[in-house]
């Protein structure tokens, strides 16, 4: 729900933050102070289109922002892309939302959601998981005909079977998608069986061992550096165990310091330790020197095998290089190759096996898709007949209200024998959702044609509307918070209670926002909102007071009339009101 709304800056609007509560929320106040100002910022907050003349004089940018509280249901819906966008981790607590919406004079707008930079469509889209404004606004969700799918599906109770057409869709969409893979030209099969054996033809007489370039390499490396090798193995060797003229021999050196060790720890034994190390060393060098011998030995001088080395690195950076980054994926490519060659020879017994189950499942769809469209079909009856059933008493009782339920026939679409009076050889197009197209029509005068909803055109009657709609399939929408204006617009006191107390109905499951100048609607809030313009510094600005009980009745009295029976009158109404 809306648990706070800040404006700054925005038309008459210095600053103003308003907390709201659960249940309803009624807003009066005079014409002209500004209610419809605040229903338009949350209407800028959900992704309407900003202007910069919404920017208060004299100032260079509006903000308005709302934080929402998260259900668990929210929550569920609203993680995933959220984590998508990196604006919450898979553990980070999702209670709380704010949205936030800034205007700048010069026509650049910022979207954040929790503080982060956000694309328009994202805040759009996460804000109307919170909220429907009803009224002037365009935030109706129940315009769209896929939202009005949704419901009428909650009200029918038809979820489940909405959701087992949907898994056999994509089952089907699988199947399909194979078919479609394998349903080749025969000049495509041939041109694609000669790449494929090419390709397996050709690495596999390259006959590769997952190792070889390591080891291939490092041979090279030994042959194309064996006079080196060679050279600097001899002049260690010399060193150790040859010497020179100019040079005593390391080994010889190293035993003239033992000598001298062993005599020293002959005489003073705290030396033994040491002359040990060096006999050890000297034992040490020694099995080098004779290891250096036995390596200059071994290194080979083979120009033909570095040549064929080369040769054989050569054919194999060529096939990295068409068929990946190591010998592994090049012997993956050629697996994969020899796989598809063997499905493609059995490509004319997979396509007709492909063809029958895909046949299968349009005519399992089929079913379940007429099974889901007649549960439909009739929750829609009982659907209108309860919505007129409302209007009756909201003063449309004239006004009707239809589903128009149309398919669209398409020769690749799912047969439907015998539905509805349907052309039982015709086949009709599905989406995960169904056959079904739907569209809410409505007549709110004798002898106007059924329209769709979206192309009423008083604003009263819509919110009415959408009023003895959102009564009825209360318990079906989810939308945590409701926001009526202008639904009082040509109705009288006495329907005005009517109206207050259905709203107080939806409150039951919903946070209710409304603005009113109706004090028999007013009276039904829990909590009263008064919203008044005052002058400051010479500017008009505009001001939102929480009434206490005190003060609601004496705006209920002004709004009643003056006297001391306005007075009466609104204790009257607020008494009416707790009752029910």
């Amino acid at each position: 729900m809306l648990a706070e709304l800040t404006i700054r800056n925005f038309a008459i609007i210095d600053e103003i933050r308003v907390q709201f509560e659960p249940g309803l929320n009624v807003l009066t106040g005079e014409t002209g102070a500004g209610k419809s100002i605040i229903i338009d910022a949350v209407g800028l907050l959900l992704g309407d289109r900003a202007q910069s003349d919404v920017v208060r004089a004299g100032t260079d940018r509006a903000l308005v922002e709302g934080v929402f509280l998260v259900d668990e249901r929210l929550a569920r819906t609203l993680r995933p892309r959220l984590q998508e966008r990196g604006l919450v981790e898979a553990d980070d607590p999702l209670d709380t939302i704010i949205l936030t919406r800034e205007v700048r004079l010069h026509g650049q707008n910022i979207c954040r959601i929790n503080g982060r930079p956000v694309p328009l469509k994202l805040l759009q889209a996460v804000g109307e998981q919170f909220v429907d404004i009803h009224g002037q606004s365009e935030h109706l969700s129940l315009l769209r005909p896929r939202t009005q799918l949704r419901l009428l599906d909650r009200f029918a109770g038809t979820l489940d079977l909405r959701a087992q057409f949907a898994a056999k869709v994509a089952e089907w969409q699988q199947v399909r998608k194979a078919r479609e893979a394998l349903a080749l030209s025969e000049r495509e099969l041939a041109q694609r069986v000669d790449r494929l054996t090419y390709i397996v033809e050709e690495i596999r007489q390259a006959n590769l061992a997952p190792d070889e370039e390591e080891t291939l390499q490092a041979e090279r490396r030994l042959l194309a550096n064996a006079e080196r090798l060679a050279l600097l193995s001899q002049q260690a060797y010399t060193l150790l165990y040859e010497g020179s003229d100019e040079q005593q021999a390391v080994l010889d050196m190293l035993g003239e310091v033992q000598r001298a060790l062993n005599e020293l720890a002959r005489l003073d034994e705290r030396l033994r330790e040491q002359a040990n190390d060096v006999q050890t060393a000297a034992a040490i060098l020694d099995d080098v020197a004779h290891t250096l011998s036995d390596y200059m030995e071994r290194v080979e001088y083979n120009p033909a095998r570095l040549q064929e080395i080369e040769r054989r690195l050569d054919q194999i950076f060529h096939l990295k290089r068409k068929y990946g980054d190591s010998i592994e994926e090049v012997l993956a490519v050629a697996a994969r190759a020899e796989q598809e060659l063997q499905d493609l020879a059995d490509a004319e017994v997979r396509l007709a096996e492909l063809r029958e189950q895909e046949e299968a499942l349009l005519h399992d769809i089929g079913r379940l898709g007429v099974e889901l469209s007649r549960a439909r079909r009739e929750a829609a009856r009982q659907l209108c007949a309860a919505v007129e059933h409302e209007l009756r008493d909201l003063r449309l009782g004239h006004s009707r209200l239809d589903v128009a339920f149309t398919w669209q026939p398409s020769p690749e679409g799912a047969p439907v024998p015998d539905a509805f009076d349907n052309d039982p050889t015709a086949r009709y197009a599905f989406d995960a959702s169904g056959f079904d197209r739907i569209e809410f029509l409505v007549s709110t005068n004798p002898g106007e044609p059924l329209k769709p909803m979206a192309r009423v055109a008083s604003g009263g009657e819509t919110a009415r509307l959408m009023l003895a709609l959102k009564t009825v399939l209360g318990h079906a929408d989810e939308t945590p918070t409701l926001i009526f204006d202008e639904i009082d617009t040509g109705i009288g006191g006495r329907l005005g209670g009517v109206v207050g107390r259905k709203l107080r109905g939806l409150a039951e499951r919903h946070q209710v926002l409304c603005v009113t100048h109706l004090p028999q609607l007013a009276a039904f809030g829990d909590v009263h909102f008064r919203i008044h313009k005052v002058v400051e510094g010479g500017r008009t600005l505009t001001r939102v007071e929480r009434l206490d009980e005190q003060n609601r009745l004496a705006e209920l009295a002004m709004m009643l009339g003056t006297g001391e029976s306005a007075w009466e009158a609104a204790v009257e109404l607020r008494r009416a009101a707790r009752q029910v």
